[in-house]
This record gives C-alpha cells, sequence and structure tokens, in this order.
C-alpha cells in the first residue's frame, strides 16, 4: 500500500504506485484538468512522476504563482521546438524563465526577421493544438553527452559535458523533440496556449564576448487570455514611457558612443537632478546625515582589505600610476569607515551617520547597458551609519521612516511598498554566527515596525543581509530601489572601532544604505512613472511665457524677470513663430504653466494662463498667479 498525506492531513492510499496525475483524478475529475505539477515530500515533481512510496502530496494547480514559472519553462521549450521544426539547422542552446517570461538562445547561420518570428508563433500554436505529450526519462552524463552529440546538438553536448560524471540527467520530449531539462513541465503542450514572442536580441555563449554570438528569442506566458492581453497592453504602455524618448523629447540628457554608460546631462536633466539632490540632501539634515565627499581613485589594496577586490575585480576599473594600481571607486562605503577612523570615537559618539552623493563606476557588460537604467558611471544616494548592536533596530527603523517620506513625495506609495529580506548568499565573508545575529536584527527591526515582509534566500550582499524595498510604478511595474545592508563583517576587516563605556575597543556595527540607489535609475524611473508630466515642484522647466506678438516682447520680458526673481524656473520664447506653434512646442515639452500674453494682457498687466493639458484658467494678475498656482 501507498499512502498519501495531503495538505489538509487526510490521507488517501493505493494498493499500487501511482501517477501524480492520477491520484489528482482520484480526488477529483475537474482538479486533473487544472494540474501542473506537485511537491511530493516538499520536491517539485511532474504530473507523470510515479509515487511508490509514502508521501505527503501538495498539488500545484493553474491558479498557483509557481505554476507560471513551471508554464514559462515549458513555454520556452515549445519555442525551441517550433525554432527547430522550422529551422531544423538552428542549434539549441539554454532557455530559462525571466521576469514576466522566457527567452531561448539559438545559434543559427543568419539572422531571425519580425516574419520569422510570426511564423514561429505559428509553428507554436500549432503544436499548442497537437496536444503533444510531455514526457521524462533519464539517461548517465555519458549517454546524454553521446545523445546530443548524435543528433549534431554540440552546445547541449557542452552543457552536459560541465555535469560531473556521476550525476544523472534528465531530457524531456514533446514529439520529435528532446531538450535538456531538470524540469517539471506541463504534462502536455495544450497548456501553454497564451503565449506571445516579443522581441529577439544577441547574445554571447555562456555570457563570454570571447564566444559565439548567438540570437536570443525573448517571449511571455500566462494563465489566461485576459492576462496575457493586460501584460501586452502594459508593455505598449510601457513603449510610450520609455524614458530614452521622452528624456530626448524634454531635452533631459543624451548617451553617445564614446561613453557608453556614461551620461551627457543637459541643462534641463540637470536641473531635475538638482532638484531631487536638494530634497534628499534636506532630508539628510532632517535625519541626522553628515554629508561627506571622497576620492574617486583608491589603491587596490584598500578594496584588497574591504573584500571587494576578490569579490568585484572584473567589474572594477583600475589604472596604474607610480608603480601603484588604483580602482576607481565602485562604490563607497570603504572610503566613509577611513573618515570614521579619523580620530578616537566614544559610544557617546555613535550613531554617527555619514552620506555621500557618491560618484561610482563599474564596468557592465556593454549588452547590459540600457539608458538611465543599467550604466557604467553612477551616482548614488550613499549613506553609511556606524553604531553599537544596540542601536541597530532604531537606526533601522528611522532610515524606513524617511524611505517612506522620500517616495510619498515622489508619488510612489500609491501601489504599496513590497518589503524583501535577503539573506545569505554562498559567496560570502564573515561567519555563520555573525549572519545569525544580523539577519535576526533585520528580521526584529521589521517585525518592530509592524511591516509585511518576506524572504529573498541567498540574495545578500557579500558582506550582510539586507532589507530591500520594492516599489510599483503606476502600470504596475516592480522597480527595487531602497535598501538596507547590515554588516559586522567590514569594519572588522577595516579596523572601524569605538571606545565602550568599558574602556575598551569594539568593532562598530555599518548599516550600508540608501533610498534612491543610484540617481540615474532613480530619475529613469520617475520619468516612466510620470511619463514625463512631473509634478510642478519636480517640473525642469515650470512656466513658459509666450506672447503673441513681438509688440508684447517688453511686457512678457518683464514677467518673466518677476517670475525668475521669485525662484520659479521659467522660460520665455519671444521669437516670430505664430503662437498656435509655439504653444504646440511647449506642450510636447510638458511644461505645467503656459502664459500667454497678447494686447488684452499687456494693457491691463494680465497673463493667460493655461496649464500643459489645454485647459484654460483664464487671465490673472502675475501676482494672482504666483500666490495662487505656484
Amino acid at each position: 500500500m501507498v499512502k498519501i498525506v495531503l495538505p489538509d492531513n487526510t490521507e488517501r492510499s493505493f494498493s499500487n504506485p501511482i501517477s501524480v496525475l492520477s491520484i489528482a483524478k482520484d480526488i477529483s475529475p475537474s482538479l486533473s484538468k487544472s494540474i501542473i505539477a506537485a511537491f511530493v515530500n516538499d520536491e517539485i515533481k511532474d504530473t507523470s512522476y510515479i509515487i511508490s512510496q509514502d508521501c505527503s502530496l501538495k498539488l500545484i494547480t493553474d491558479k498557483e504563482p509557481i505554476a507560471l514559472d513551471i508554464i514559462r519553462h515549458s513555454a520556452a521549450h515549445l519555442l525551441a521546438h517550433a525554432v527547430k521544426c522550422l529551422f531544423p539547422t538552428a542549434q539549441v542552446t539554454i532557455g530559462p524563465v525571466i521576469e514576466n517570461g522566457f527567452y531561448y538562445d539559438f545559434s543559427y547561420e543568419r539572422p531571425f526577421t519580425p516574419d520569422d518570428l510570426r511564423e514561429i508563433e505559428k509553428k507554436m500554436s500549432h503544436l499548442v493544438d497537437m496536444n503533444i505529450e510531455i514526457s521524462r526519462k533519464e539517461l548517465s552524463r555519458d549517454s546524454a553527452v553521446d545523445y546530443f552529440l548524435s543528433i549534431g546538438e554540440k552546445y547541449k553536448a557542452e552543457i552536459i559535458s560541465s555535469i560531473p560524471a556521476d550525476q544523472t540527467i534528465s531530457l524531456y520530449t514533446q514529439g520529435d523533440f528532446t531538450d535538456l531539462c531538470r524540469g517539471p513541465h506541463v504534462p502536455s503542450t495544450s497548456k501553454l496556449r497564451y503565449f506571445k514572442l516579443t522581441k529577439i536580441s544577441g547574445a554571447y555563449w555562456r555570457g563570454d564576448s570571447n564566444n559565439e554570438m548567438l540570437q536570443r528569442i525573448y517571449g511571455t506566458a500566462w494563465f489566461t487570455k485576459n492576462d496575457l492581453d493586460a501584460y501586452l497592453n502594459m508593455l505598449q504602455e510601457a513603449e510610450k514611457r520609455d524614458h530614452r524618448k521622452i528624456g530626448k523629447q524634454l531635452d533631459l540628457f543624451h548617451i553617445q558612443e564614446e561613453a557608453p554608460g556614461m551620461i551627457f546631462w543637459h541643462p534641463n536633466g540637470w536641473t531635475l537632478w538638482q532638484i531631487i539632490e536638494q530634497y534628499i540632501r534636506s532630508m539628510y539634515k532632517k535625519y541626522g546625515y553628515l554629508e561627506v565627499r571622497t576620492p574617486q581613485l583608491l589603491d587596490r589594496v584598500l578594496w584588497e582589505k574591504s573584500g571587494h577586490w576578490e569579490k568585484f575585480q572584473d567589474d572594477i576599473f583600475s589604472l596604474e600610476s607610480d608603480k601603484r594600481q588604483y580602482a576607481i571607486k565602485p562604490m563607497n562605503c570603504p572610503c566613509h569607515v577611513q573618515i570614521y577612523k579619523q580620530g578616537i570615537t566614544s559610544y557617546r559618539d555613535l550613531p554617527i551617520r555619514l552620506a555621500e552623493f557618491g560618484s561610482c563606476h563599474r564596468n557592465e557588460a556593454s549588452g547590459a547597458l540600457h539608458g538611465l537604467m543599467r550604466v557604467r558611471g553612477f551616482t548614488q544616494d550613499d549613506g553609511h551609519i556606524f553604531c553599537t548592536e544596540e542601536q541597530i533596530q532604531v537606526e533601522v527603523m528611522n532610515f524606513i521612516d524617511m524611505l517612506f517620506e522620500v517616495y510619498g513625495k515622489f508619488d510612489l506609495l500609491n501601489q504599496g511598498v513590497a518589503v524583501k529580506l535577503s539573506t545569505r548568499p554562498v559567496k560570502r565573508i564573515g561567519t555563520d554566527d555573525v549572519w545569525d545575529k544580523a539577519e535576526n536584527s533585520l528580521a526584529e527591526a521589521l517585525n518592530t515596525k509592524g511591516l509585511e515582509w518576506s524572504i529573498l534566500p541567498g540574495e545578500g550582499a557579500f558582506y550582510g543581509p539586507k532589507i530591500e524595498f520594492e516599489v510599483k510604478d503606476c502600470i504596475g511595474r516592480k522597480w527595487t530601489t531602497g535598501s538596507i545592508q547590515l554588516d559586522f563583517s567590514m569594519p572588522n576587516r577595516l579596523g572601524a572601532e569605538y571606545i565602550n563605556v568599558d574602556g575598551e575597543k569594539k568593532t562598530a556595527v555599518m548599516l550600508h544604505r540608501a533610498i534612491c540607489g543610484s540617481l540615474e535609475r532613480f530619475i529613469g524611473i520617475l520619468i516612466e512613472h510620470h511619463m514625463g508630466i512631473f509634478p510642478l515642484w519636480l517640473a525642469p522647466i515650470q512656466v513658459a511665457v509666450l506672447n503673441i506678438s513681438e509688440k508684447q516682447s517688453e511686457y512678457a520680458n518683464g514677467v518673466f524677470a518677476r517670475l525668475n526673481k521669485d525662484g520659479i524656473r521659467v522660460l520665455i520664447d519671444i521669437s516670430n513663430e505664430k503662437i498656435g506653434y509655439k504653444i504646440r512646442q511647449t506642450t510636447l515639452k510638458k511644461i505645467p504653466y503656459l502664459l500667454i500674453i497678447g494686447d488684452k494682457e499687456t494693457e491691463n498687466n494680465l497673463v493667460t494662463v493655461r496649464l500643459r493639458d489645454g485647459k484654460d484658467l483664464g487671465s490673472m494678475s502675475i501676482d494672482d498667479f504666483i500666490r495662487n498656482y505656484l
């Protein structure tokens, strides 16, 4: 007999070994139609898995989030199957699940075209309609290598060859297509109806620029047509909000070949930057931070002491001078420790909160660069709090208050903030005891603050766990921006000490914290969130003064001078262009207020106020405009 324990602690017994799918049918015929996979003794398995021993069983239906990853992984295999049907000489490589979808990399003698993509989609739909059963089999490592070499799939053979020889390899087959995969997969292709291929890009084999350039086809897959349509609509909306397009339209910034991953800020963009920086600076003062500035170049020795060189050396720009190797600063934390160490610190001096708009550089892969969102040169709103262990909770809670206040100012709280605790990664510094203490301290702070939070296993920094804060923009996209990281290790490595109440030296605790993350990326998020239609306080230009004809130029200049004197960010256009053209051009720049000046306004010392959406607020004195609208 095989005894099965279900999540509600009820039991079912079967006289012979039985598949997961058959158990689902035994429970309910309708359940068997919605099942995707199952947890057998907490291990995820296909529906075809045969249970031969007593176990616990939790069925995964198409209503559960984890099932979506299985559908997307199966859709990646469906994509590869379709490509092999249409382009038999294409070689398949890898096809993982990513956020909101999947991709698959192919080696093929010519570039795929948009027409190819449409044909691949049609073939995928045909394979779905065929309701092809998906089956699993296992081979030894060497047998699997031989199999893929026999069908000409050298990339798959190379992947398997890197796996230890004593491991068993699982393969999944649907029709005449077989792929390497751990699984699980959906029972048949009919479960994969709601998908869309989205784009093609290039990708180096195994991410190494010395290897062949492959072709990467991206796609998305969902449970229902409504889910798919909603996501595709979101992509269309995101396209309209692309910060690179809006940045050009509003004349904020540009990027060029001579400085990949570096930003050229134009006057409007730098004005936006300064508004944000000055606001964050005001928060530094409010929450007790001391602003500092540290060098861009530091000897490699410091980065070796901090542990960054071992972890990040491939991402660090470096140069040699006077027979010494210097790193261009990739982060600010070791520098802040050097400031902290100047002089003797007493426990009475703690906490010490240092903050810097720190300019950093990292050698990001060229293929990963993306406008303001992924750059090589960036500025962090970086801060480090040096404190005692007893002060950790209060400092973390104060930071959370600060973060929520800032996000509220930028209109980023409407859809809530997801809070996640990232725990110890595999590659890390510090003992397990230190990590236990650090993770428990952050968890206690979150609980005391009364926040709902989840765990991201293994996603902490190499020196300590961190709390991450994820916001949603107005079209539902998620952005991880702020974080606070607890570090017992780096202060010890770099000698950040204080004198305790007993006159003894103790190592300070270090909290790494940022709210925006990088100002470049934060501005990119704000551009897309607001679609360039910034609230008045953020708008690089708040008011445009437009005359109808040359006769009003002198009065228009006086209005401009008055607004400018009051610190209002104002633009004036007294060109000979027609007023309709001026209004159109100014509206495209998304300036909140347009002041139209004609003969009537000039004669009566008035301005006609128009909003950027075209609404006419009527005529009023400049004093009334300033008092009521600015």
